[in-house]
């Protein structure tokens, strides 16, 4: 056991690791609200009558889902400022989870708000409401307890995919671990470490969401 995995060295690179842990959760929430935002607007348009809006949603929502996000955060922090275009690496990272993130939150909206039964949309046209009266006070407020388990596996992977921002610098519970991998002499370590911090996180999210979806299950009775 010593040799796969040093107690001693896990307690004594522990406080390090946890330093990074904020960078993490910043990270994590701030990309998973700029995909909700996106992804709610790219949904609508992808579901839209208007070709202008249509078919650029549906290439945005392809490219993301078909390229690694890994190459796109190279392409943010390392290749725009080639045309002297800069940014902070969190911003980068934010921006790269964000953008990515939003073509799944994008389908994931669009199929709960196809789930929900057409007689809504038309009950609220008989009592005089307009489209986006329609969609945030009925259509919305249903269709968020159908996405609910999607949108939180979504950010799940979110949370765990931000240990990619370390290749970019960001200061974050990966990037520790590998810091006091280096210091150590034992990576490995570190590595199992990092993830028996990342399956608690992981644990809380999953609660977190059980207890929205009791919130939202008024919805759908």
């Amino acid at each position: 056991m010593g040799d796969f995995f040093d107690v001693k060295v896990a307690l004594e690179n522990l406080p390090l690791l946890l330093s990074g842990l904020p960078m993490t959760l910043i990270v994590s929430f701030a990309s998973m609200g700029l995909g909700l935002v996106l992804g709610l607007f790219l949904s609508l348009a992808r579901s839209s009558d208007l070709l202008v809006l249509r078919y650029p949603a549906r290439v945005y929502i392809s490219f993301m889902r078909g390229t690694p996000i890994l190459v796109f955060l190279f392409i943010l922090y390392y290749g725009l400022p080639m045309i002297d275009l800069r940014m902070p690496a969190i911003m980068a990272a934010i921006l790269g989870f964000g953008l990515n993130s939003a073509a799944y939150i994008a389908e994931v909206i669009r199929a709960s708000i196809n789930s929900v039964p057409k007689g809504q949309w038309e009950s609220a046209k008989a009592l005089g409401f307009g489209y986006w009266q329609s969609l945030m006070k009925i259509i919305l407020p249903q269709s968020t307890r159908i996405a609910m388990p999607p949108l939180t596996n979504v950010f799940l992977d979110l949370v765990k995919a931000t240990s990619l921002a370390a290749v970019i610098t960001v200061p974050e519970l990966f990037q520790k671990a590998q810091i006091a991998g280096g210091r150590s002499y034992d990576s490995l370590t570190m590595y199992i470490l990092v993830a028996f911090i990342y399956w608690p996180i992981c644990i809380i999210i999953s609660i977190f969401q059980e207890r929205l979806e009791n919130k939202f299950s008024r919805f759908m009775k």
